[in-house]
């Protein structure tokens, strides 16, 4: 597996050669990826996260927005993934996970005690195996029904941002690129994992590029242990 090294850069950082590298590793491991909605998405948020190898060479990304809003006449901030993707040569690695436990921390202490959501949707299971690893609460899962507060709020998120494209628990974009099947195939074997399967269920439509949309809370209350190791090793600034 090869070693990175995360960096968490504001979008205005972003030169056009690395957007030119983001752009060619989105797309050797999506099928029908837009250009310009990879550039649209892009250029609406705040944050990026790199990941690069001992030689420079970028690795993986994940693109991030945060925002404030009321719902139900209660303040709350919501951190919102776009774009990801990790090279399959750099699987397994942590430099990921760590860059936006960096920023997710970050945005809790801006938030200054109001409650802090992630909003992932995610067209892969491999980015659903994120909340499971990280999470003790989050929703949808397998083993629980998701509470209806719960439910309420996902759809209430998600149709203030994608308006009539969500639908049943999924966002459907038109030219959203599908992870390649060598990539994100469901294979018998994936699917023995309970939370693959879940996911499979719940998002019928991935391999077309459909999004499952998901959330769990910010607050280290809710982190697991293994995500509790990670943040004992950061330096939040």
């Amino acid at each position: 597996m090869t070693p990175l090294r995360a960096e968490v850069l504001p979008r205005a950082a972003v030169t056009d050669p690395l957007r030119e590298q983001m752009f060619h590793l989105l797309s050797a491991h999506f099928e029908g990826v837009e250009r310009s909605l990879f550039d649209a998405d892009l250029d609406e948020k705040d944050e990026v996260i790199t990941l690069s190898d001992a030689h420079g060479a970028l690795r993986g990304f994940s693109t991030l927005r945060a925002w404030r809003q009321e719902v139900d006449g209660a303040a709350l901030w919501t951190l919102f993934s776009g774009d990801t993707i990790v090279d399959q040569a750099a699987w397994g690695s942590p430099a990921l996970a760590r860059g936006w436990l960096e920023a997710a921390l970050r945005l809790r202490e801006r938030a200054g005690g109001e409650p802090v959501w992630w909003m992932l949707i995610c067209s892969g299971f491999r980015t659903y195996r994120f909340l499971p690893v990280f999470f003790h609460r989050f929703w949808p899962r397998y083993d629980a029904p998701t509470p209806p507060e719960a439910q309420r709020l996902i759809d209430e998120l998600a149709r203030r941002r994608y308006g009539a494209r969500y639908d049943g628990g999924v966002v459907r974009l038109p030219g959203n690129g599908a992870v390649l099947p060598e990539v994100g195939g469901l294979t018998s074997a994936r699917l023995q994992n309970p939370h693959v399967a879940c996911f499979a269920r719940l998002n019928p439509g991935h391999d077309q590029g459909d999004e499952l949309v998901c959330l769990a809370e910010v607050h280290p209350d809710n982190f697991t242990e293994a995500a509790r190791r990670m943040w004992a090793g950061l330096k939040v600034s």
